[in-house]
């Protein structure tokens, strides 16, 4: 997208930028707004540059940031190369406040909840609740199951074959 942004308006990504800084505005819309009909942009090079100018594109975020807890980190990366292990076709999309595993679809969602906890989505549709398998709470209609994770040895066999049938049912 940045080489035919170039290509297509003359400047690189980092003039873009400026421009929509420099316009102070900050609303999504409000940014592919201006970028339209004052500078001509299709809609998808609008949206690219105001994703990259609100830093609110996956790669302007780094897993590693999303946890300041180091006592999460053990917990983060267990669960990352189990889910890795899944198979080649896993994307990994590091958000805002999240980090998504993705086949086709999301399967997975991992969330800080607390400085002490991991909240993990799950896309589970009619598997019944459990005490530990809980309904997705705060994710709402991004997964259908919760599951909270405070320790290493919670990712088990048992959170792994939830995760293991999220993966195999997200084609």
């Amino acid at each position: 997208m940045e080489e035919g942004l170039e290509k297509k308006t003359g400047k690189p990504l980092s003039y873009w930028i400026e421009v929509v800084k420099s316009s102070g505005l900050e609303k999504h819309s409000a940014i592919m707004t201006l970028l339209k009909t004052e500078h001509g942009f299709t809609h998808g090079f609008a949206n690219f540059v105001a994703l990259k100018a609100r830093k609110a594109d996956a790669g302007s975020h780094d897993e590693n940031e999303l946890l300041e807890n180091e006592d999460l980190k053990p917990i983060y990366f267990k669960l990352k190369q189990q889910i890795d292990g899944l198979g080649a076709d896993v994307t990994i999309t590091p958000k805002k406040d999240s980090v998504s595993f993705i086949r086709k679809r999301q399967f997975v969602l991992i969330k800080p909840a607390t400085k002490t906890r991991i909240d993990l989505g799950l896309k589970l549709k009619g598997v019944d609740v459990t005490n530990r398998l809980e309904n997705s709470g705060p994710f709402g209609s991004m997964c259908t199951h919760r599951v909270r994770i405070t320790s290493l040895e919670e990712v088990d066999d048992e959170l792994m074959d939830w995760i293991k049938d999220a993966y195999e049912r997200s084609v």
